[in-house]
């Protein structure tokens, strides 16, 4: 038997301008995501809990809510991004030039815009990705762009066992 690694995540090293991630895994939103997600954070905005209300709307029915689409994608995109982050900088020119709606099944990608070394820290760098949500149609839901300070090799918390604590 041969034991193999499990994916690391990326590296501030293995991050090159232009490159482009089509991240793995797809997300069917639900409805129980959307209304739990929404009143959990006190959002009161009828058009994401009230169906009636919505109905009444120009879209006919509840929409997402925005921070759930921003969350999700973001989520989506840490196996390739954010895996080895030592911190999130900033979410920056974020745009929703399309509603996203229960039912829907939300995919993303990230292109990499810009890579520096850390003025500061010198275990790290920064990384700044531009993350695209589509739907199931491959309708643009949700654009933004990313900063997070991203470990070097050899430098971030061990994984797995035998890790240290």
């Amino acid at each position: 038997m041969t034991v193999r690694a499990g994916w690391q995540g990326r590296y501030f090293e293995d991050f090159e301008v232009g490159d482009v991630y089509e991240h793995g895994l797809g997300r069917t939103v639900t409805q129980a995501d959307n209304v739990w997600f929404t009143l959990l954070t006190q959002n009161t905005a009828r058009v994401h809990f009230d169906a009636h209300y919505a109905a009444q709307t120009e879209f006919g029915r509840p929409l997402v809510n925005s921070a759930f689409t921003i969350a999700l994608v973001t989520g989506q995109s840490v196996n390739d991004v954010s895996y080895n982050v030592m911190a999130n900088l900033g979410w920056d020119e974020v745009r929703l030039p399309n509603p996203l709606f229960e039912g829907d099944t939300v995919y993303s990608s990230s292109e990499v815009l810009a890579v520096r070394e850390s003025r500061s820290r010198p275990e790290v760098g920064i990384v700044t990705v531009r993350t695209t949500g589509t739907n199931q149609h491959g309708t643009v839901v949700i654009t933004f762009n990313r900063t997070v300070m991203v470990y070097r090799r050899g430098f971030g918390p061990v994984h797995g066992p035998g890790a240290p604590g």
